[in-house]
């Protein structure tokens, strides 16, 4: 958790009356201690939660900071866990106190993630949005610009089971393409030839001409590179899809 606190509650609350204090409060406490990164913000945020527990604090501070804890990556389970754990050192009714306040904070309705988000957060590159050429695809794929400027660079997604058509890079000199696989696990084949597995790390040299497809195994999603190869009149030839036959040998 690398955010940086900024706190204006001082000066919006005591700007007028208290100025000081108002500077001490955003600037210093929650300007420089809270972002002091010898504790991480989660950590940080929990022992706050503990301490104004300790001392029976159980007004609107106490939730900004449970809310602050939750925001910062503290579960449920781990937040109970605190509560309960203090409880024996700082008093029971005080631990009721603050659990009334935290099951109100964590009550929330929790958004399931989808598939994709959760494969999203597997991988570095961002998935993009649904592929412009699905055309071409059998199943569903995503496509995000990493680069535009100097060699051009995509992130390509597929979901499990998707795959590219049988297609060739043309050019009259240099040209082709190079797959880097960066997520999840996929296949390569080239006409004639047996699947390439592809898993993160894996990378693909497609020559010009060379007739192929590639995409994702049928239970994985997968995500790869591409980076286009510069070439003399280069151009992409779509063929046929990918047999089921074909592609069901993969499993």
């Amino acid at each position: 958790m690398n955010n940086k606190i900024v706190q204006t509650a001082g000066r919006e609350q005591l700007g007028e009356f208290a100025p000081e204090f108002a500077r001490f409060n955003d600037d210093i406490l929650f300007g420089e201690n809270w972002n002091n990164g010898d504790i991480n913000l989660k950590t940080r945020s929990l022992i706050t939660v503990v301490a104004l527990m300790a001392q029976g604090i159980t007004d609107s501070s106490l939730k900004y900071h449970i809310m602050n804890a939750k925001n910062h990556g503290v579960t449920q389970k781990e937040m109970a866990a605190a509560i309960t754990h203090v409880a024996f050192y700082a008093g029971w009714p005080k631990a009721w106190a603050v659990f009334n306040i935290a099951k109100e904070v964590y009550n929330e309705k929790m958004v399931e993630l989808t598939e994709k988000d959760k494969y999203q957060n597997t991988i570095f590159f961002p998935m993009g949005e649904e592929n412009p050429y699905g055309k071409y695809f059998v199943g569903q794929s995503y496509l995000a610009p990493i680069s535009t400027e100097q060699i051009p660079l995509f992130n390509v997604t597929f979901e499990p089971g998707c795959r590219n058509n049988w297609h060739i890079h043309h050019a009259k000199s240099a040209g082709g393409q190079m797959l880097i696989c960066v997520g999840g696990r996929g296949y390569y084949q080239e006409w004639g030839k047996a699947p390439v597995e592809m898993t993160p790390g894996t990378v693909i040299n497609i020559p010009a001409e060379v007739k192929h497809w590639h995409g994702a195994a049928p239970d994985s999603w997968f995500s790869h590179l591409a980076i286009e190869v510069e070439g003399e009149e280069a151009s992409t030839e779509w063929c046929e899809p990918v047999s089921e036959d074909e592609y069901n040998k993969l499993k």
